[in-house]
């Protein structure tokens, strides 16, 4: 399975076998852990841990976690430069997972106090933010099936109402030069579905992307979402890079200004 397949395919997984992952498989997601990367800056530990099971380790929110053992623990700065790279920089680890056959789901909420944060000391700074079970998907219970129902998880706005050309009023054609990346973005998890980007296509090189806030995780969607971008990008052999423009055309209502991405020379 090649990194597109990955993002096409990949579900959030909800019910898991009970198995302990392989000694094999944890060497590689921990592989997968040092070799992520972000060019947003900020503070982020991930960390992977195994949880005895008998003590009912469980979350209780985004629905039910059932019969995962292994968990990611995520802990990052309250800035908005660790909330893109905590969802830019674990992405590549969710697709790589997957690429393995192993399933997961972010989970997003206060875990201070929690089974998931007793005994793990933070670098300075930085506070749990994210859990994530990872393992071989069981089959979907009736919850499970609820839940994503409930959610819209398979749901997602269509590209013209995403994407525009020169202007707000121009939906972006499917045979535009960053269609390919801009519909992996639009494939991305995000809170409830939220899919908080929008990104304006100006030329052949550049794109300018904005955002609404709509939780507090927000941005880290947006990281999820770049990560989809900037990995098809490369995938498709694009060399380009991040930057803050110093002006771009106004959105509408309220969405802001967040990055840009260009391919052009410097």
């Amino acid at each position: 399975m090649n990194l597109l397949e990955a993002i096409k395919e990949r579900r959030s997984v909800r019910s898991y076998d009970g198995n302990r992952l392989t000694d094999l498989q944890i060497a590689t997601l921990l592989d997968a852990i040092n070799e992520s990367s972000s060019p947003f800056g900020g503070r982020l530990t991930i960390r992977l841990k195994e949880f005895d099971l008998r003590k009912g380790y469980r979350p209780t929110t985004y629905g039910m976690i059932k019969g995962a053992r292994h968990f990611f623990l995520l802990a990052s700065g309250a800035d908005g430069e660790s909330a893109l790279s905590t969802g830019f920089r674990f992405e590549q680890i969710v697709l790589k997972a997957w690429q393995m056959g192993l399933g997961t789901c972010w989970i997003a909420a206060t875990f201070k106090g929690s089974d998931f944060d007793r005994d793990q000391t933070w670098p300075e700074g930085e506070t749990l933010r994210i859990v994530c079970p990872v393992g071989t998907a069981a089959p979907p219970t009736a919850t499970e099936r609820l839940t994503r129902l409930a959610l819209r998880s398979a749901n997602r706005l269509p590209f013209d109402r995403l994407f525009y050309h020169t202007d707000f009023h121009t939906p972006l054609h499917k045979d535009n030069r960053f269609a390919e990346p801009l519909e992996m973005l639009r494939l991305a998890p995000s809170s409830t579905n939220s899919q908080p980007w929008r990104a304006l296509v100006c030329d052949n090189h550049t794109v300018h992307f904005y955002y609404r806030h709509k939780s507090d995780i927000s941005l880290i969607d947006c990281g999820i979402g770049f990560c989809h971008f900037h990995k098809t990008e490369k995938f498709r052999g694009h060399d380009g890079i991040f930057f803050k423009a110093d002006a771009t055309p106004a959105p509408p209502r309220d969405w802001k200004y967040l990055i840009s991405y260009t391919t052009a020379p410097a």
